[in-house]
């Protein structure tokens, strides 16, 4: 019996350099008047700035939100609509790394449905209504959610991230420009890179992987891995930052519709809870998870470490899975990934909370789609071993 799989992407993703250069009029083709999302740092940096003048070509009027911060919240969504619904906006575009562009697929999606952002955590309640037209610019490479599906905000209520994943929230166009990534710090280009590297991982471990998902995913590993650690070391090559520009791109998409695994399941809490950015907080885990999962992925794992590493094509698939958590591990060495002990989380805190940290993993539902699926006493067991977790230590038997 054959099966039906799906493919969901924005209707239209320009990339390349220069491609920010569209904006005005890719807005000119959606609406009449523009809400910016975005944060403090981007316009600081100009990009904002940019955009509006991008918009004044086209003779677009627009209003602007500027108030998120590291990782999006319920506050940030409820202040962000409340300047769309006054001033009338009609387009939406994000300009920033992934905390925006969610903020702003919330936004566009709660202009046109009743309720709270909230009331759609894991598909209680759909949405009845298209968005508003969403025009995502990332900054970044990294999170992909320019393409995805996919919001992740923080209920300050209950600290906990509420992960809400429909097709209403595909932006409606998404314009990845390489030029936009060159002023990301290296301690963010390797987080969001690591964030990168883990969709596409993922992606293709995953239980719901899929044929397409699959040579998306691995056509991503491949750019991320042999570009990162340049874009990491000289921010200014250009060629590494497109290339991993469009490996999280590709990433993104593979994800989104592959879905994540038990990273991203175990990352959530971290972030909800000690308020550590997305991608670092996943980097924290990867190598940790890819040894608890390597013996129900052991061919997959493999097969990546084939294609990064041409010279393991004769050997076993334990030998070769066990290669690439090695290149993994090293890779997080090279990007001065820290542990949790190392962020700063205290020890006494982490306790307290580990358990209902596991909780809110298995609730995600993410660790249901990876090979091995965890009890929620392995995930507390996992949570220790990454707290201090070592990343020169030789590859761990679970």
């Amino acid at each position: 019996m054959s099966q039906v799989y799906q493919l969901l992407m924005p209707s239209r993703i320009l990339y390349g350099r220069g491609a920010f250069n569209e904006v005005g009029n890719q807005a000119r083709l959606l609406g009449n008047k523009v809400l910016i999302i975005s944060d403090p740092i981007m316009e600081q940096l100009g990009n904002v700035a940019l955009c509006e003048e991008h918009l004044r070509k086209e003779a677009l009027p627009f209003a602007k939100y500027t108030g998120v911060d590291k990782e999006p919240t319920d506050i940030h969504v409820k202040e962000a609509l409340d300047i769309c619904r006054e001033e009338g906006c009609d387009v939406i575009i994000a300009v920033g790394g992934g905390s925006c562009i969610d903020t702003a697929k919330a936004v566009a999606v709660m202009m046109t449905n009743k309720g709270t952002i909230s009331d759609y955590v894991g598909n209680v309640k759909m949405f009845a209504n298209k968005p508003l037209p969403l025009i995502a610019v990332p900054t970044t490479a990294g999170t992909g959610s320019e393409v995805t599906k996919v919001t992740v905000i923080i209920d300050t209520n209950m600290n906990v991230k509420m992960m809400i994943s429909q097709p209403e929230l595909l932006p409606a166009v998404a314009i990845v420009d390489p030029l936009l990534t060159v002023s990301c710090p290296p301690s963010v280009t390797a987080a969001t890179g690591v964030d990168a590297l883990c969709h596409a991982i993922e992606a293709y471990i995953s239980r719901r992987a899929h044929a397409v998902t699959d040579v998306l995913a691995l056509s991503a590993i491949e750019a991320i891995m042999g570009n990162l650690r340049q874009a990491y070391g000289n921010g200014n090559d250009i060629d590494a930052r497109e290339k991993m520009a469009i490996g999280a791109m590709v990433a993104g998409v593979a994800f989104s519709n592959a879905s994540v695994t038990l990273v991203h399941g175990m990352s959530r809490p971290i972030g909800a809870l000690f308020h550590v950015p997305h991608g670092v907080s996943n980097a924290m885990l990867l190598p940790g998870v890819l040894e608890f999962t390597k013996e129900s992925a052991i061919e997959r794992l493999a097969a990546i470490a084939r294609l990064i590493k041409a010279e393991l094509k004769n050997v076993s698939d334990e030998e070769a899975a066990d290669v690439l958590i090695s290149e993994v591990k090293q890779l997080c060495r090279d990007l001065h990934i820290p542990n949790m002990k190392t962020w700063g989380i205290e020890k006494e805190q982490f306790d307290k909370v580990v358990d209902k940290m596991a909780a809110d993993a298995l609730a995600s539902g993410s660790p249901g789609n990876n090979p091995r699926v965890p009890t929620h006493e392995e995930i507390v067991q996992l949570y220790h071993v990454c707290y201090d977790y070592q990343f020169d230590h030789k590859v761990m038997r679970y």
